[in-house]
C-alpha cells in the first residue's frame, strides 16, 4: 500500500490513502495566499490545484520564482493525487466539518 506523506512545513504526518491527506492538509495547516491573485486557499493540494487551475504557468513562475523542474513537480503531484482520490468523498467530509473518518 502507498503511503501519502504532507510535507507542508516539514509536517512527517503520513497517510494510507490520499483523501485522509488532502483532509488533514486542509484541516489542520494554515491556508496560504495565492501570490498572483491573493485568494486564500487550503495549503497543500488544494493550494496547488488552485495555481494550476486559475493561472498560466507564467504567472505561477513569476510570482513564486519557481523552476521549470517545480512546477513539473507540483503539475505531477496534483495530476497523480486527482488520479488516486476520491475528490467527492474529500468535499463531502469537508462539508462535514472536516472528518477524516
Amino acid at each position: 500500500m502507498a503511503s501519502w506523506a504532507c510535507g507542508i512545513d516539514g509536517c512527517e504526518a503520513v497517510f494510507d490513502a490520499p483523501e485522509p491527506l488532502i483532509l488533514h492538509q486542509t484541516t489542520e495547516h494554515e491556508r496560504c495566499t495565492c501570490a498572483v491573485c491573493e485568494t486564500v486557499v487550503p495549503d497543500g493540494y488544494f493550494a496547488i490545484r488552485h495555481a494550476f487551475e486559475e493561472h498560466s504557468r507564467a504567472e505561477y513562475v513569476r510570482a513564486y520564482g519557481a523552476s521549470a523542474a517545480e512546477v513539473r513537480e507540483r503539475e505531477q503531484a496534483k495530476d497523480y493525487i486527482e488520479a488516486a482520490a476520491d475528490l467527492t468523498l474529500v468535499l463531502e467530509r469537508l462539508e462535514r466539518g472536516g472528518s477524516e473518518g
